[in-house]
């Protein structure tokens, strides 16, 4: 998933997005310096666990829930000459939450893991749509749907996310309480 956002940046750059600083789109080769190494498979992802040295591990799993980036994380968290970026919002009761709140050990495979790395917070980098972008999109709905079911996101913005959709659209919206069933026809 990390190549696959790095492509995306890399094509934003070649057809001149208005949305790249201006410094990125002049340079040149900006992702292809010569340290860069990308690695594509699961035996060159475990060789980097065996490397010391300063590296940057860039990885794709958001919220340190899953994936590769687990097996990077138990091998340099507990080492404070390491620091972890995590890059957009940390969801409550995920392990990059953990980290960030300051979680002293965390468990990942297993097995608890010191923390002593520092844990650096980049949250500009959401790829989750905001509240003005989800009404945007909505609006666009050719048929006006019975019902918006709101099952993603933590308590305070869904349910500030409801009463815009109620507001603005005049539509039905619901935030699901956990759990809750619904029977759709």
């Amino acid at each position: 998933m990390a190549l696959a956002a790095l492509r995306v940046y890399e094509e934003a750059i070649a057809r001149g997005s208005s949305e790249i600083r201006a410094d990125i789109a002049h340079a040149k080769n900006f992702f292809n310096d010569q340290d860069l190494t990308e690695i594509k498979t699961v035996a060159a992802s475990i060789e980097l666990n065996s490397m010391s040295g300063p590296m940057i591990i860039i990885s794709a799993s958001g919220m340190a829930s899953g994936g590769r980036v687990l097996h990077h994380l138990k091998r340099r968290l507990p080492d404070r000459r390491n620091t972890v970026i995590l890059v957009g919002f940390q969801a409550a009761g995920t392990r990059g939450r953990s980290l960030l709140d300051g979680a002293a050990m965390v468990k990942m495979l297993g097995d608890y893991v010191p923390v002593a790395a520092e844990i650096v917070d980049v949250p500009g980098f959401s790829s989750h749509a905001d509240q003005r972008e989800i009404i945007n999109w909505l609006k666009l709905a050719t048929v006006r749907p019975q019902i918006v079911y709101i099952v993603h996101g933590e308590p305070p913005a869904s349910e500030a996310l409801r009463a815009s959709i109620t507001h603005e659209l005049g539509w039905n919206a619901v935030v699901p309480r956990n759990l809750e069933q619904v029977r759709i026809d």
